[in-house]
């Protein structure tokens, strides 16, 4: 947490309760970042946090509903049967985000929330200067079998029995690289963010296919995109050694860079070498470039964000 960290709960229509992070810039100079994090995470990243205040940013990061601060007693942990659900909680935090007088705003978003974001962003037209994405998970990471007779399984059979868990849950490796308890030098919540496999439901998961499909159709996001993605993936590690230290251990990357474009028609894709799945948990040198990238690129992209407050 950062000594300036504000905290907020969003009070939903269903009862629930998501979480708003602001962390502000001692001088805004260049708008708002909004951070949306993946599957069975939280924000914990403060050090993304502490960069961006100090490029003049307001920082933001929407923890949703059933994730880190927003679970409650009761809940299911990540589970959701429609994305769409989630446009509540990311529609009031923009509503925050500009009562607080911001006029440009940066979406950054990691994994599933990337998939998120860019369904939200096309389905409500957000006005956003800038997408950045981290990893977004843009397939299923399986075999050609799996991603279409397995989907049309579990897209036909989710909605009837969504509270079902598929056997073969998400594996513990990229935990373990990135946890201080074990191999890397990160802490966190471990009970927001396991370490150990986490069960994947039916409902969850067609509504990800549901999602998926839709954006190989190809979405129309008007505003420029960057896409980022470790040079490998390591798919094959089913325990933790160390070759998942620089590596992608839960998306394959070649599916990412093949699906980046449906996102709209102004994307620039970048490989970082040696990327972890969530590239600013990398070790130093890598996730030194990994913000090099994305100073460059929205530097190029987004200038007018330099001028908030005239």
């Amino acid at each position: 947490m950062t000594t300036n960290e504000v905290v907020r709960p969003l009070h939903l229509a269903s009862g629930e309760v998501a979480t708003l992070i602001h962390v502000p810039a001692i001088q805004n100079t260049r708008g708002a970042v909004l951070y949306v994090h993946g599957f069975a995470d939280y924000f914990f990243q403060t050090h993304l946090a502490e960069h961006f205040i100090a490029r003049g940013y307001d920082f933001y990061a929407v923890e949703l509903r059933r994730y880190g601060r927003s679970l409650r007693p009761g809940d299911i942990p990540y589970f959701i049967t429609d994305l769409a659900t989630y446009y509540e909680e990311l529609d009031r935090a923009v509503k925050q985000i500009r009562a607080d007088g911001h006029r440009h705003l940066i979406v950054l978003a990691h994994s599933t929330g990337g998939l998120i974001a860019a369904l939200w962003l096309h389905d409500r037209r957000i006005r956003a200067d800038a997408l950045l994405l981290n990893s977004p998970w843009l397939d299923l990471q399986e075999n050609w079998l799996m991603r279409t007779v397995g989907t049309w399984l579990v897209r036909a059979i989710g909605p009837l029995l969504p509270r079902v868990a598929i056997p073969q849950g998400l594996n513990s490796v990229y935990a373990e690289s990135i946890s201080v308890k074990a191999h890397g030098e990160w802490e966190f919540n471990t009970a927001w963010k396991p370490l150990t496999p986490q069960p994947v439901y039916l409902g969850w998961l067609a509504a990800v296919r549901r999602g998926q499909a839709r954006l190989h159709k190809g979405l129309d996001l008007t505003m420029p995109v960057l896409v980022m993605h470790s040079d490998r993936s390591r798919l094959d590690l089913k325990e933790w050694s160390p070759a998942a230290m620089s590596a992608d251990t839960v998306l394959d990357v070649e599916q990412i860079e093949r699906w980046a474009p449906a996102l709209g028609p102004d994307v620039t894709t970048v490989t970082i070498d040696g990327g972890l799945h969530d590239l600013i948990l990398s070790p130093q040198p890598v996730r030194q470039r990994v913000f090099a990238a994305m100073d460059a690129w929205l530097d190029r992209t987004a200038p007018a964000t330099a001028h908030e407050t005239e």
